[in-house]
């Protein structure tokens, strides 16, 4: 496989201006030109680098397709295999971002900062009761899914004094948690813990991963946070458990549908905090992508396998 021409979607815009990458990869040997979804200008393209999953990826002649995700679902694998198109993603580059953005949720809903936001606007000065906030030292946290955001999220929880254990495939242990509970035990370890942070891949093992049997095994004064993604946690589920109080509250950045319908209910909650898919974004988005793009096109010049292979 030889790269002389690779093209950075359009739909990269969702994240980051594609201009942003290009310039970027100035540096490196493929001509870079940024790209829509224009047949000939994909025909002009050996690999592609998107956001976004287009089927005239797929008969384009490409032999490459980076996502600048770390997800693949939207991305359908098999016709990618039976095109003979390489998939890359990337995987690997959002536990700081994630991890940073899960901890301010914990911080938001514990030291009762979103509930301030909302009184800024209004131009109320109100202290909450006395026994509402509280701080995250020595709380117990459980990461469900280990892989780089929830490392992320562990690293920087364990860094403020929580008490973190989390939930895998294997019940190995790992840097930043106490204990490691294996998949079938995901009731036991999150019984016992004041926040319980989703951080999962979407697969068809973890649609609906947690569900109304879930929310019922977490404790009534526990906070359910959700940065894997939406259809891995049943939001009907969640929206009764939280109107049951079964859960005390829960921060959101990934929902079934996107962008959060208006007349969700979440909306209105008042110990539930909505963010806007963006626990992973940052200014060196763009760079990170970069740095993975570079790699892997040195492995294709060095004839080697190349990084985050997806298919």
């Amino acid at each position: 496989m030889q790269i002389s021409h690779l093209g950075i979607h359009d739909s990269v815009d969702a994240v980051f201006p594609p201009e942003q990458l290009r310039e970027a990869l100035f540096s490196i040997d493929p001509n870079v030109e940024v790209v829509g979804d224009d047949p000939d200008e994909l025909a002009g393209c050996d690999a592609v680098v998107t956001f976004a999953h287009r089927d005239g990826l797929l008969d384009s002649g490409l032999e490459w397709v980076h996502s600048i995700q770390a997800g693949y679902d939207r991305f359908p694998l098999a016709e990618f295999e039976d095109a003979g198109i390489i998939l890359t993603n990337s995987t690997g580059i959002h536990g700081t971002s994630v991890g940073e953005s899960a901890l301010g949720m914990m911080l938001s809903l514990s030291r009762r900062l979103h509930a301030f936001s909302c009184q800024q606007t209004d131009r109320e000065w109100n202290r909450p009761d006395w026994d509402e906030p509280f701080t995250l030292q020595h709380e117990p946290l459980c990461v469900v899914g280990l892989g780089t955001l929830g490392q992320g999220i562990a690293k920087r929880a364990d860094a403020i004094g929580m008490h973190v254990t989390g939930v895998r495939r294997s019940a190995e242990s790992m840097p930043h948690v106490r204990k490691v509970y294996a998949n079938d035990d995901l009731h036991q370890a999150i019984s016992e813990a004041r926040f319980v942070a989703l951080a999962t891949p979407l697969t068809d093992a973890t649609v609906g991963l947690m569900g109304t049997a879930e929310f019922e095994a977490m404790r009534e004064d526990a906070y359910f946070i959700n940065v894997a993604r939406g259809k891995c946690a049943d939001e009907k589920a969640l929206i009764s458990a939280l109107e049951d109080g079964e859960i005390a509250g829960a921060a959101l950045d990934v929902f079934e549908e996107e962008p959060l319908p208006e007349d969700s209910s979440l909306w209105g909650m008042d110990d539930v905090v909505v963010t806007p898919h963006a626990a992973a974004a940052e200014i060196d988005y763009y760079n990170h992508i970069a740095e993975l793009v570079r790699e892997n096109v040195q492995h294709i010049d060095a004839d080697e396998e190349l990084t985050n292979r997806v298919v």
